[in-house]
């Protein structure tokens, strides 16, 4: 495997554009490691790979190494056609949203998680599926928790970090307390972090889950871009 700076790099027009090679080359690069034009985040911290929107033959060699055999993951984009021996396992369409315009508002009742309350998180986690949680994640930025008699049941962070704008995500309720505002809360919390720093909030949501995006909308944030993600199994 090479370090990038050692390789030529297709940067793109923006850093949204490319989140995750966005981060792993600036705020995140302590969790990268590369091969080629491809990079990935440290397994324990997230599963998410940087990639060219466009895959030359070394590109597919260079993913292989990085997520090992039989190794998954998904790719931005569609139209990929993987070599022999790889498998397509799923596709589904995806939204950015840009939160330029959010209002957001510190909120004294919510608290700062840290690793201690990592097997809390997962298990928040494990029964809301808001999307992948690694054992690291928590390293990824700030992450607010709230406690219903010393129980947590909803959180929000900050995960992807391209220059100048940070991801919320993991934004998740305890189904006995949805329907309370804790999620807008959270949102708004974690937002009034993110642009203490100067920075602005950006959020992904799958594209069928539109009951998260109407949210994400009467908060303030608005349509960047719509994409495409290809899940993909490299060789056993």
């Amino acid at each position: 495997m090479t370090t990038e700076s050692t390789i030529a790099i297709d940067s793109p027009v923006h850093p949204l554009d490319d989140p995750v090679r966005s981060s792993l080359r600036g705020e995140h690069a302590r969790f990268a490691t590369w091969s080629g034009r491809v990079g990935r985040y440290d397994p324990e911290v997230a599963r998410f790979v940087g990639h060219p929107l466009v895959f030359e033959e070394r590109d597919w060699t260079d993913l292989a190494a990085l997520i090992g055999p039989g190794g998954s993951t998904g790719l931005r984009g569609h139209g990929h056609e993987p070599p022999a021996g790889w498998t397509v396992l799923d596709e589904f369409g995806s939204v950015q949203m840009d939160g330029t315009a959010l209002e957001v508002a510190h909120d004294p009742d919510l608290e700062i998680l840290t690793a201690a309350d990592v097997p809390e998180i997962l298990d928040l986690i494990a029964r809301t599926e808001p999307g992948p949680y690694a054992p690291r994640t928590i390293e990824m930025g700030t992450y607010l928790g709230l406690r219903v008699d010393g129980r947590l049941v909803a959180m929000a962070g900050e995960r992807l970090h391209p220059p100048g704008w940070t991801e919320i995500s993991a934004v998740c309720t305890d189904a006995e307390f949805r329907g309370r505002g804790l999620a807008t809360r959270l949102i708004r919390a974690v937002g009034a972090g993110i642009r203490a720093r100067g920075e602005i909030p950006f959020l992904h949501a799958v594209a069928h889950n539109t009951t998260a995006i109407s949210l994400y909308e009467t908060l303030g944030f608005t349509l960047r871009k719509r994409g495409h993600l290809t899940l993909v199994q490299a060789p056993a």
